[in-house]
């Protein structure tokens, strides 16, 4: 628990810095270097443990960390201009876009639960976009954008994972994202000042802890006990954003937000019990 509190502090430390870049830094290079330093952060690792070209999957590495890339820069754009906590809200909706995809695509055979969680997914976005309204923000679509990314590039890694080790998905994601990164950016470069470069190497060191955090939380406790705990991102962000830049999260946010959570418990719980019934378990 503690593990996963320290993890959602990162995320909204996360948030923050990519809101005190936005403007100065364009988002293709803040990926980027998001990209670079946390491939720096992790490489004496992986080049002592992890056997890069034993993968059988190479070309679809390079997919899927296209997709992890276009991910991080839409969630940056929403981030950079959008609310942080409604950004952060429908960053949540990932688990449900992940469930319908693996519906539609894997074939994956879904309960009724699954099917209410969608819907009430669905209408948690609503809420917090609130389309039409005076309040609409369409940089918010932006942060959709990135959970329906990071629910296509979930998909590619269940199939990998059949035949591919946890280390060599890690590695090979980190290794093509940040050239992959430096293409994307060459268009728009321009140097980031030195206080820039220290923000953005701060990022890219906190996204690497992050990801080892969450991994060590989840080879010591449950996922049905520790996927609650990622709603704590939520207050984290909204608390900073506040702090930092004096917004303050509406009602709505906080409703949306509610639903979105609860659905994607739903949606997750229910094809945890189909896949535990289609397996023999009681």
């Amino acid at each position: 628990m503690l593990i996963m509190v320290c993890a959602a502090m990162l995320a909204g430390l996360d948030a923050v810095i990519v809101r005190m870049l936005a403007g100065g830094v364009h988002p293709l290079i803040i990926g980027f270097f998001r990209a670079l330093f946390g491939l720096l952060a992790v490489l004496p690792f992986l080049l002592r443990r992890v056997e890069i070209m034993a993968s059988p999957y190479r070309a679809l590495h390079v997919v899927r960390a296209g997709l992890k890339f276009a991910s991080l820069v839409a969630l940056f754009i929403a981030f950079g201009h959008a609310p942080l906590a409604d950004a952060t809200a429908i960053n949540f909706t990932m688990p449900i876009f992940l469930t319908l995809g693996a519906w539609i695509f894997l074939k994956e055979k879904v309960a009724l639960s699954v099917v209410f969680g969608v819907l009430a997914g669905f209408i948690g976005i609503v809420i917090i976009i609130r389309p039409g309204a005076g309040a609409f923000d369409p940089w918010l679509l932006f942060a959709l954008a990135g959970a329906i990314l990071t629910a296509i590039s979930q998909l590619i890694l269940r199939r990998m994972a059949l035949r591919d080790t946890t280390d060599r998905l890690v590695a090979w994601n980190l290794l093509a994202m940040a050239p992959l990164g430096l293409l994307a950016a060459l268009p728009v470069w321009a140097a980031p000042s030195p206080a820039q470069i220290g923000l953005l190497a701060l990022q890219g060191g906190l996204g690497a802890l992050n990801m080892a955090l969450i991994t060590r939380a989840f080879a010591m406790a449950s996922a049905s006990f520790l996927a609650p705990l990622d709603f704590l991102r939520l207050p984290v962000v909204a608390g900073l954003a506040f702090l930092f830049f004096g917004e303050v999260a509406p009602v709505t946010t906080w409703i949306g937000a509610a639903i979105i959570f609860g659905a994607a418990l739903l949606a997750a719980g229910g094809a945890r019990w189909r896949r535990h019934r289609a397996e023999g378990g009681d």
